[in-house]
């Protein structure tokens, strides 16, 4: 009998020490992790895993939380409990992340090596490695995509020769598109700060059976914090802080979350302020005076002073700079083992943000035009709430509704040196509200079925005005306003809605162990509204506007693997844009051509074809990728000469804000085309050293006139080396753009923006100046990355080392020079 209760008591105590151990593997595999430190929150107790990957865990308490971090690894945070009962961790690699990683740009969560589509993803360590100042710059380092900036306080992605209204920006789930997005240059995408960022994933091409109208170049989806309970109760608090030289920068993120067993919360504050871009000095390109600024305008709300100022330093671009205010505060709560619930709101604040390019524009004597030139505050609020569920029934085994609303404030503010008594004031106020329900069921082990429902409705108001200004003369100070006169409004002045509604479907199959089909088709319909009342300025043909469109979109992609270690995709998909309230019923002025509606406009389509090549190497550790496609654009729209009577191209004239200017409007035409693709490699090469690098071409022309499309960017790539060695990266990258010469560029638009290119010659009879196009450059940048603790990050960055001067692609600001920048992130 005592015999049997010792067998027992020895069996029992054997098999209580032996669930103290738990063991770390690769994720995806049974691979195990040796040297992973496993530490307490206080940092007392230590312990590394063995060969076999396991460490005891006795010496820990029940309630402990644990850090488990390796220097190839993503690091890990988990309760003592939770490990315990699973007896294994999986730990992420590093280099491996993005080809293992779950995505969920196709709205539900799949596999990458599912998706036949070029996806790109950003995660939070590579956002910390390139620290940003703005999401743009964020984006200009992710590869395949350029982005144009025409003031510092902006940045529009280009995808695949596309952008502005052609990309679509979505937040959590929520589309950022909104029915006064523009074709042209967009400065939206930075209402949303790189520091609540916890992961950014691209999708390429025209991606309108997930997401609807205005995906035709691609989807930028932002991703902020990810939430989750925790058994034991934590508070963590981070506090990020850099400084930049390049421009006084000043930026700071306080976060704190909260996670407990019933709820988990997240509050962050974000905060930037930049000074005046300097731009480089070293003139590579050969062209001495071009981009300096040798005079600027020193106006403001409170001074009118008729003459502009001379700039004493002109590599410092005057009236670039602003701030910036985020905040962000999230909730998350399970409601049972099926629902859960998320409440998201994001707010975002601006100073008014000087536009640089028009702020250089000169009459035709030579002088300053505008005194003033600025955007108001950016103003965007978004206020979601999210209902996710799963195992409800056979056909809903995981699903999410979005209700979301959202509230987006623009203005313009402008005043000219010939009337520095009349400012000018343009104000837009965009109202949001979406619906979106997206579904899946797995109908088998291997078949996916994905469907949803979008519901947008946009009500949008524009209003103007003029003050004539009360200034004292003797000092150039404004001391009041005398009164205010009408000015033409931006959009229909009666107010305007834009509504869509969509149905879509996406059914994916792993045919076998190498073959995966996917496909979709997606039903969408628009109708917008808007009424124009004043015709004191421009006499509408329609003054009210109904339109409605309808598209049916599709898209069928083939992933083939014929080994673990190569996966060929290939693509076939449609897509189409619904003119919005900006293409038809805006009225503006730029280089003294005026904009005004078109009611005849009509959707635009994109019919695409792709193939992709990637070869695993190294057990997964490092790859090397081709992509290529071809897209078709048909009744693509373009910004031509209009006769605003016949309603139809031609040449008209109008008298706008006291000025003769030439009619433009947006029209239809035929066919154009836009083909190019992407080499990129990343991964190990050992396992300190890890390199990337990517290079991508683009061209784009119409059938129809011959003549060169608008947004695409030369050659551009970037090469990157990073030692890592313990707690320290050491980054170097190169980064490089091909010239584009200016007879390649699009002249009839005026996105390009040729006039921002050097000149290279002046007919003084005609009064024309011949343009360069944009020159090649090159840059260095190397960083250091300082890992001190588990608490303490610490980065020294030397951006542009050797200080060239360039200016991206149809950009009207110069790059920054050379740029000195230290970074702290600590947490407590």
């Amino acid at each position: 009998m005592y015999k049997h209760l010792i067998v027992i008591a020895f069996l029992f105590v054997t098999n209580l020490i032996h669930a103290q151990k738990i063991t770390v593997t690769r994720s995806g595999s049974t691979v195990p992790i040796e040297g992973v430190a496993v530490t307490n929150k206080l940092e007392t107790l230590t312990y590394y895993t063995d060969t076999n990957g396991q460490v005891d865990l006795s010496p820990f308490g029940n309630k402990d939380v644990v850090f488990l971090s390796h220097y190839r690894y993503y690091k890990k945070k988990i309760p003592i409990k939770t490990l315990l009962e699973k007896g294994q961790v999986e730990l992420e690699r590093l280099t491996e992340a993005l080809d293992e990683v779950v995505v969920s740009v196709t709205r539900n969560k799949q596999n990458k090596n599912r998706i036949a589509e070029q996806i790109e993803v950003v995660n939070s360590r590579e956002i910390n490695r390139i620290s940003p100042q703005s999401s743009a710059d964020l984006l200009a380092k992710t590869p395949s995509i350029k982005v144009q900036k025409s003031q510092f306080g902006g940045g529009s992605p280009v995808l695949r020769g596309m952008e502005a209204n052609r990309v679509l920006l979505v937040v959590d789930g929520v589309r950022m598109n909104n029915a006064i997005y523009r074709k042209g240059h967009l400065q939206n995408g930075i209402t949303v700060s790189p520091s609540i960022l916890e992961r950014v994933e691209v999708l390429f091409g025209p991606s309108s059976v997930i997401y609807g109208s205005d995906a035709l170049g691609g989807v930028i989806h932002y991703y902020t914090k990810h939430l989750e309970v925790s058994d034991v109760n934590e508070v963590n608090t981070s506090i990020f802080s850099r400084v930049s030289s390049i421009n006084n920068e000043f930026t700071t993120h306080i976060g704190t979350e909260l996670k407990f067993q019933r709820w988990a919360s997240y509050t962050s504050v974000s905060y930037s302020k930049f000074d005046d871009l300097r731009m480089g000095k070293n003139r590579k390109h050969g062209y001495v005076d071009w981009g300096k600024v040798f005079e600027y305008s020193d106006n403001s709300n409170t001074i009118a002073n008729p003459n502009s100022v001379v700039n004493s330093d002109t590599d410092v671009q005057k009236n670039t700079g602003f701030s910036q205010f985020d905040l962000l505060q999230k909730l998350f709560i399970p409601i049972s083992k099926r629902f859960d619930v998320l409440f998201n709101i994001q707010y975002s604040n601006s100073s008014d943000i000087p536009r640089f390019d028009r702020l250089t524009e000169l009459t035709g004597t030579g002088d300053l035009k505008f005194a003033e030139w600025s955007y108001g505050p950016q103003k965007r609020l978004l206020a979601s709430s999210q209902l996710l569920f799963k195992d409800i029934n056979s056909w809903m085994d995981k699903g999410t509704v979005t209700l979301a609303y959202q509230d987006i404030g623009e203005s313009r503010i402008q005043r000219k040196f010939a009337a520095i008594d009349e400012r000018l004031y343009r104000n837009e106020q965009v109202d949001v509200f979406s619906l979106n329900g997206d579904f899946s069921v797995d109908l088998s082990k291997n078949r996916t079925l994905s469907y949803g429902i979008e519901l947008v409705y946009n009500d949008v108001s524009s209003s103007s005005y003029g003050d004539f200004l009360e200034i004292d003369e003797s000092s150039n100070m404004i001391t009041g306003v005398l009164g205010n006169f009408a000015v033409q409004s931006r959009y229909p002045d009666g107010g305007s809605s834009y509504f869509t509604q969509a149905l879509y479907a996406e059914y994916r199959q792993d045919l076998n162990a190498k073959n995966t089909l996917n496909t979709g088709v997606r039903f969408t319909s628009t109708q917008l509204k808007a009424n124009w009342v004043d015709d004191t300025f421009i006499s509408l043909p329609d003054e009210a506007i109904y339109l409605n469109n309808a598209a049916l979109t599709a898209t069928i992609g083939h992933v083939y693997k014929p080994t673990k270690s190569v996966k060929i995709s290939a693509v076939l998909s449609s897509g189409f844009r619904s003119p919005n309230i900006d293409d038809i019923g805006k009225i503006r002025e730029k280089n003294g051509n005026v904009t005004v509606p078109n009611v005849t406009l009509k959707p635009e389509f994109a019919y695409n074809s792709e193939i992709g090549i990637r070869k695993y190497f190294k057990n997964q550790s490092f790859s090397v990728s081709l992509n290529g496609y071809y897209t078709l654009l048909d009744n693509y729209i373009i910004r031509a000469p209009y006769d605003i009577n016949s309603q139809q191209e031609g040449h008209s004239e109008i008298i706008y804000d006291g000025e003769t200017a030439t009619v433009f409007a947006n029209v239809n035409r035929g066919t154009a085309y836009v083909y190019g693709g992407t080499f990129s490699f990343r991964g190990e090469i050992t396992p300190h050293w890890i390199s990337r690098g990517s290079i991508t071409s683009t061209k784009g022309k119409t059938y129809d006139t011959d003549e060169y499309l608008s947004s695409i960017p030369p050659l551009f790539g970037n090469l990157g080396l990073t030692y890592r060695i313990q707690q320290f990266d050491f980054d170097l990258e190169y980064e490089f753009n091909a010239a584009k010469k200016a007879e390649v560029y699009n002249f009839s638009e005026g996105i390009d923006n040729i006039e921002q290119t050097p000149i290279v010659s002046h007919d003084a009879d005609s009064d024309e100046q011949k343009y360069a196009g944009s020159p090649s450059w090159e840059i260095v940048n190397f960083s250091v990355f300082y890992e001190v603790n588990r608490d303490l990050e610490l980065q020294l960055k030397t951006s542009n080392i050797f200080d060239v001067h360039y200016k991206e692609f149809a950009s009207g600001i110069s790059a920054p020079g050379r740029n000195f920048s230290a970074s702290v992130r600590y947490l407590f």
